[in-house]
C-alpha cells in the first residue's frame, strides 16, 4: 500500500502503435516498404500466430500516439479536477502528432507540477514507453528525471515509492493472479472496456480516427483514477462520505467537460458507469437476499 495521497494526483494512462520508421530501421527493411507492410513484418518478427495475429511489441519499436491524465489537486480543503489529453480533441484533425511534442509536453507537466503519479501496468508498460521513446528522440526532461540524494528527501519518480503509483503492481505483484485493468475495474463496479480494447486503437490510427483514439485513452484514464479511489478508500485515506465525495468530482467533471462538444464521449463514459453501478447494486442484493434467506 503507498504511505500517503499527495496533493497533486495525475492519474495516467497512455497509447500506442507499432512505428513503421523505427521496424524499417531496426529490422533493415526497404524505405519503399508500405507501412503497413512493415508493421505485418514487425507483428511476424514479434511472434504473430494465428491465434495472436498482433502480438505485443516492444514498446520502443512503438509510437507514443495520445497520452491522458485525470489530475486531482488538493489547496485548503477544495479538491479540483481536470482531465488533460495530449494531442487534445481539437488537435485530433490533423494528420499525425509529434510525437516529441507530446512526450516533451508531458514530461515537462510532470516534472513541473511534481504530482504523485498513478497508473495500472505503467511500470512496465506507459511508464517505459514514455522513458524509451524519450530517449530515442531526444527528448530531454530534466525535472521529471531528476533524483534526490535520499530517497526520502525530494521527488523521485525512479525510486518505486510513492511518487509513482503502479496499481496493477500494488494488487497483483508478479505472481499469476494479475487481472486486466477491465477484470479489475468491472468486478468493482467501475467502467472497464466498454468502448474497445487496445488492440482496436491500430486499427483507429490507420483509419485516421486520432479523436477515437484520444477518447479511448481518457476513459482509462478515468477508470484508472476511479480505481485508485477504491484503493485509496481500502487503504484508509478516505471514510466512506469522502470516498463519495470523491467519486461526485468525477460526476461533475465528466458532466461538465461533456457537455463541450468535443467532448461528447464522457457523456458515454458517465451512462457506463451508471450502468454497471447499476448491475453491482443488483448483485449485491442477490447476494444478501441470499444470505438472509438461510
Amino acid at each position: 500500500m503507498f504511505k500517503r495521497v499527495h496533493s497533486g494526483v495525475w492519474a495516467f494512462d497512455a497509447e500506442w502503435v507499432p512505428d513503421a520508421d523505427t521496424g524499417r530501421r531496426v529490422y533493415g527493411l526497404a524505405s519503399s516498404m508500405p507501412d503497413r507492410e512493415v508493421v505485418d513484418e514487425m507483428f511476424r518478427r514479434g511472434g504473430a500466430s494465428d491465434e495472436n495475429p498482433r502480438p505485443y511489441l516492444k514498446t520502443v519499436l512503438c509510437r507514443l500516439v495520445s497520452v491522458s491524465a485525470l489530475a486531482r489537486t488538493e489547496e485548503d480543503g477544495v479538491v479540483r479536477l481536470q482531465l488533460h489529453s495530449l494531442p487534445t480533441v481539437s488537435d485530433s484533425s490533423a494528420p499525425e502528432a509529434a510525437e516529441e511534442e507530446i512526450l516533451r509536453r508531458f514530461l515537462e507537466g510532470v516534472g513541473r507540477a511534481k504530482p504523485q503519479v498513478v497508473g495500472y501496468n505503467s511500470w512496465s508498460a506507459d511508464f517505459r514507453i514514455l522513458l524509451q521513446r524519450s530517449v530515442a528522440l531526444g527528448v530531454q526532461a530534466a525535472e521529471f528525471a531528476k533524483r534526490p540524494d535520499k530517497p526520502w528527501d525530494g521527488v523521485d519518480y525512479f525510486g518505486g515509492g510513492d511518487w509513482h503509483i503502479d496499481l496493477l503492481e500494488l494488487l497483483a505483484g508478479r505472481g499469476r493472479s494479475r487481472p486486466s485493468l477491465h477484470e479489475m475495474a468491472v468486478t468493482c463496479g467501475i467502467p472497464g472496456k466498454f468502448s474497445g480494447a487496445g488492440d482496436n486503437v491500430l486499427d483507429m490510427w490507420h483509419a485516421g480516427e486520432l479523436a477515437k483514439i484520444i477518447a479511448y485513452n481518457e476513459f482509462d484514464a478515468l477508470t484508472t483514477y476511479l480505481l485508485w479511489l477504491r484503493v485509496a478508500y481500502f487503504g484508509g485515506f478516505f471514510d466512506t462520505n469522502q470516498y463519495e465525495t470523491e467519486q461526485g468530482h468525477v460526476r461533475e467533471l465528466l458532466q461538465r467537460e461533456g457537455a463541450r462538444p468535443e467532448r461528447a464521449h464522457l457523456r458515454e463514459y458517465e451512462a457506463e458507469w451508471d450502468r454497471v453501478r447499476r448491475v453491482d447494486a443488483a448483485v449485491g442484493r442477490q447476494l444478501q437476499f441470499g444470505l438472509t434467506s438461510r
